[in-house]
């Protein structure tokens, strides 16, 4: 079973806080900050992202009782309305209490480096919740100046230093499918040094480790647009280009990206996905499946029975399955494999036509299947001839109610 490339999760940011470089002050108040994040959610966020304390250059450290004042109450209503939310943060005992709210995601933009009781904490909620934990990259709070900035090659350390720190979570019990890597994007970084950084992605995704990336609205972007216009952007202007970034994010395949213009992502990530053959762009692929039956046109295929192989791709929308690491929000392909065994196995037939038919009938009447490419092969057919294999192939869509 493979699948191919999803469309990333969207995280929308919602600061509550007043000094964050983009929107701070907006959503210091809860009720703005929850009615922002139904906002997000209609959009196509997937995530709500809560953050309490800026982590901009030269921002002010904000004391506990503060953050937790700020975020708390947001998480519980968000939460208890049965939205997806993660708490930004580098307080190992904010990401606590905000899990205890109801958050199922730890973002860390410091990896863990930050509080030393990061990772236990991450360990607790992974274990007793399933709590996802994005370990971000940096060397300290964030330099305006860059003098950390001074890398040899930034993706090759940027990539070991991020090893390292998935190394050290899983050392401390966090279960390895709930990591998340972001490359952090600014955080002691020249913008030349984040481009590299997506330009060679692929060699971050070799980890083995779903991918985060946060460019929204960053420094990075309006250097670029600065030498379109020649003039400074102020961060809201950069939304098309941070829509950009998300859209070659997905073709790229990673796993989510966060973002404030929640609607200008989303739009370009479904474009690339139509561009990439499919609007919704998610598929799941089963392939090989053996299955021994008894069709056939002639009367010894049916009374002796031969091996039929089975290959199946079925587009499904994952977003929400990969959000809430959620078995009941895609298809379980194990259960489908086996109700596509009984289906061939049963009810001989002529034609390998009708038996991939019947099999992509099946596969649309799964919820939120809207398209079965099947293809069955006869590798045993009565056919003179030296010959490898015989298929047919049927590529189904959902009728529309």
């Amino acid at each position: 079973m493979t699948r191919a490339l999803a469309a990333p999760v969207i995280l929308g940011v919602l600061n509550t806080t007043p000094d964050s470089f983009s929107d701070g002050g907006r959503y210091l108040d809860p009720a703005a900050a929850v009615a922002r994040a139904r906002d997000l959610v209609a959009a196509g966020a997937d995530v709500i992202d809560v953050g309490g304390e800026s982590t901009r250059p030269g921002a002010v450290a904000v004391p506990r009782e503060e953050e937790l004042a700020r975020v708390l109450p947001v998480i519980k209503e968000l939460a208890g309305a049965g939205l997806s939310v993660s708490i930004d943060t580098l307080h190992a005992a904010t990401a606590e209490a905000a899990v205890a709210a109801g958050a199922r995601f730890i973002n860390d933009v410091s990896g863990g480096l930050h509080d030393p009781n990061m990772l236990a904490v991450a360990s607790a909620a992974a274990a007793e919740h399933g709590v996802r934990l994005m370990l971000g990259h940096w060397r300290g709070i964030p330099d305006p100046a860059h003098e950390r900035s001074n890398y040899g090659d930034v993706v090759r350390e940027v990539r070991a230093e991020l090893a390292a720190r998935a190394d050290a979570a899983i050392a401390a019990g966090v279960d390895p499918s709930l990591i998340v890597l972001d490359p952090g994007l600014g955080f002691d970084k020249t913008g030349e040094q984040c481009w590299e950084l997506l330009r060679r992605l692929g060699e971050l995704q070799e980890l083995g480790y779903p991918v985060l990336i946060g460019a929204s609205r960053k420094r990075m972007l309006g250097a670029v647009l600065a030498g379109v216009t020649g003039a400074p952007s102020a961060p809201s202007d950069r939304d098309g280009a941070t829509a950009v970034v998300s859209a070659l994010c997905s073709r790229a395949g990673v796993w989510g990206v966060r973002v404030h213009d929640v609607a200008a992502t989303a739009a370009a990530i479904a474009v690339e996905r139509a561009w990439a053959g499919d609007a919704a762009g998610d598929r799941i692929t089963l392939t090989g499946l053996e299955v021994f039956a008894h069709h056939g046109v002639f009367d010894f295929e049916r009374e002796r029975g031969q091996r039929f192989l089975i290959d199946i791709e079925i587009s499904v929308d994952l977003r929400a399955a990969a959000a809430g690491d959620d078995l009941s929000n895609t298809v379980h392909y194990g259960e489908l494999a086996d109700a596509i065994v009984a289906a061939v196995a049963a009810d001989p037939v002529d034609l390998i036509e009708t038996v991939a038919e019947r099999v992509a009938q099946l596969a649309l009447g799964y919820p939120g299947v809207s398209r079965a490419r099947v293809t069955v092969h006869k590798p045993d057919a009565p056919i003179a001839a030296p010959f490898t294999d015989v298929s047919v192939t049927v590529d189904r869509v959902r009728a529309k109610s």
